[in-house]
């Protein structure tokens, strides 16, 4: 399918009509580079001095070189043990900063009397803090396994499942759609990976915000430079 350029940075390719932000009653988000500027998981690991190594693992994973995500994050996981929360929270602290124009499209979309969903192969350690600064209302993630302050290099398995990858990021999405009491159609979707490739094809829309050329290909909405809120753009 051919994409056309409709403003510097930004293209579409099979919309068919005129959209309206009333259309959609929900707004899903992946969180690492899409959400926040940094993959979380590459960053922790710059504590150990293994962010070459665990950079290099996501960067395969995300352009979909490596096909099975949950394997690919357990790897980089094992590689984080003996980080210090200490060193999380600064990860937090200095590095993580949440993307141009999020908060006004996150805005926008309650406005709109939208929900928001976070759903992220990253961690609860960031993504629930993510939520709070934002006003997101529904949010799946993985979580660390943390033992006398220091990560033990390994996950906990969770009431829904053991690793947020892109099956359980849409069967998120239509978990969430359900409990709305809405069609998928009414959705947006957004991410930059490969991983976000189930649910941004569940959604009525979807967009790829600065992603890996695999995703931007698939996406009905390609936001190359500019921040998230260009989305608006696209929507009457």
């Amino acid at each position: 399918m051919n994409s056309t350029e409709i403003a510097p940075g930004l293209s579409i390719q099979g919309i068919t009509r005129p959209l309206n932000l009333a259309d959609f009653k929900l707004i899903a988000f992946d969180m690492d580079s899409t959400l926040i500027n940094i993959e979380c998981v590459d960053e922790i690991a710059d504590a150990v001095g293994r962010k070459a190594e665990v950079a290099a693992i996501t960067e395969a994973t995300m352009r979909g070189e490596i096909a099975d995500f949950k394997e690919s994050l357990r790897r980089r996981v094992a590689l984080l043990k003996g980080v210090s929360v200490t060193s999380m929270e600064q990860v937090y602290q200095e590095r993580l900063r949440i993307n141009p124009g999020a908060a006004e499209l996150v805005a926008a979309c309650k406005q709109a009397g939208m929900k928001v969903l976070l759903v992220s192969g990253g961690f609860t350690f960031f993504a629930d803090r993510v939520r709070d600064r934002l006003g997101i209302d529904f949010t799946r993630s993985n979580m660390l396994e943390i033992q006398d302050g220091v990560l033990t290099g390994r996950m906990l398995d969770q009431a829904w499942g053991d690793i947020c990858d892109g099956a359980e990021k849409r069967k998120m999405l239509l978990q969430t759609c359900e409990q709305l009491g809405i069609s998928p159609r009414q959705a947006i979707a957004m991410g930059d990976g490969a991983n976000d490739l189930p649910m941004m094809g569940e959604a009525g829309l979807s967009v790829a915000y600065h992603a890996k050329p695999k995703v931007r290909e698939q996406a009905m909405v390609a936001i190359n430079s500019g921040g998230l809120d260009r989305l608006l753009e696209v929507l009457l």
